[in-house]
């Protein structure tokens, strides 16, 4: 089975698949004090607006970053 580590700020949920990551750093360099891999947990959800989450997650080349809207 897949591995999906899950991030919640109440308003999304984002799913990281570590197996599809392809590690280009672009959530990196788009939103730097959200995704940290130096640090853990990596992702800091709370570093940044839904609406800044949901445009980067939408730029991932691989698919590893996904997200749901929590209604």
């Amino acid at each position: 089975m897949e591995k999906v580590n899950e991030y919640s700020n109440g308003e999304i949920t984002i799913f990281w698949k570590p197996g599809l990551c392809t590690h280009s750093g672009v959530c990196v360099r788009t939103l730097p004090k959200v995704y940290n891999p130096k640090e853990r947990p990596w992702i800091k959800i709370e570093n940044a607006t839904t609406e800044e989450l949901m445009n980067q997650v939408s730029q991932c080349p691989s698919g590893a970053l996904s997200y749901k809207k929590n209604n």
